[in-house]
């Protein structure tokens, strides 16, 4: 496969992530020429946490082709029901409203005997766990929740106006954290155990207390995170979609590998995460689709 996934534009940060990530770890010196500029605050942005943290080889097209086609699948019903909010509210501001509304637009969890399930799914995958995927999916679950995105970001701002290009980072900033509120609310409102919980077995170094009943894992936080950004910057940067995708898929696919989540976590994060990404591209005033 292409290493660089397609991608043709000379930008060094986003194009090198791509070939870390399918490579056998060897990165061009480009990478680290253009993350040296690094935050003058004591807190590291996200193009010095993945400079200090550089992607291991992550997981082949393959391993993660049947969660990210049902990712992908979540999008036609995010669109549907998106059209609903905007022709009841139009494309102004109002997170309260919107908050409780894409609550509401989330299935139910899955019954008890079809989670059970995906339980033998996640047990199943554990078992065929490697040292390698142990590490890529450590890398994903860390950097998956923010620096991937706004390092994506940062590539597309080299090539718009600087005031457009701080305009983004706000709105795509405000959708991170909308998915995190919105997929903390249901978690703590439908107290589904993830799946480490219900099987400590699966992850021995998480040292889950004799009766514990949290975690809760639906939807998935990083499902949501990663279905916004993408859904967001997919809008801006439609060339680059595919890539964007691919590194969904990615993410989502380690909460899987290690047992953070079953599969119904991931599409009810990902149908949410869709649906926070059309919101804030609307209310921002950006076209999508």
């Amino acid at each position: 496969m292409n290493a660089l996934r397609g991608i043709k534009w000379p930008y060094a940060l986003i194009a090198l992530l791509a070939v870390a990530a399918v490579s056998v770890g060897v990165l061009r010196p480009q990478w680290v020429a253009a993350a040296t500029s690094t935050s003058a605050k004591k807190k590291p942005g996200a193009t010095a946490r993945i400079k200090q943290d550089l992607p291991p080889k992550l997981f082949t097209d393959a391993e993660i082709a049947t969660i990210g086609k049902e990712a992908a699948a979540q999008r036609k019903t995010a669109d549907t029901l998106f059209a609903k909010w905007t022709a009841e509210h139009g494309t102004t501001r109002d997170d309260k409203t919107f908050t409780a509304w894409a609550a509401a637009q989330i299935p139910a969890p899955p019954s008890a005997k079809e989670r059970n399930a995906e339980l033998h799914q996640v047990q199943a995958l554990a078992k065929t766990r490697t040292v390698a995927g142990k590490k890529a999916a450590t890398w994903l679950e860390l950097h998956g929740k923010k620096d991937i995105w706004k390092l994506y970001l940062h590539d597309q701002r080299e090539l718009i106006p600087a005031a457009q290009g701080t305009a983004e980072k706000a709105e795509l900033k405000a959708a991170l954290k909308l998915a995190k509120t919105i997929s903390d609310q249901l978690a703590a409102k439908d107290k589904q155990p993830a799946p480490f919980v219900l099987d400590p077995s699966l992850r021995p170094d998480k040292q889950i207390k004799p009766g514990a009943k949290g975690p809760y894992s639906y939807p998935s936080r990083h499902a949501t995170r990663a279905a916004a950004a993408v859904t967001f910057l997919s809008a801006l940067s439609p060339h680059r979609a595919a890539d964007y995708e691919w590194m969904r898929a990615e993410v989502i696919y380690s909460r899987l590998y290690m047992a953070g989540h079953v599969t119904s976590d991931l599409t009810a994060g990902t149908l949410l995460g869709d649906l926070i990404g059309d919101y804030e591209l609307a209310v921002g005033g950006h076209r999508h689709g």
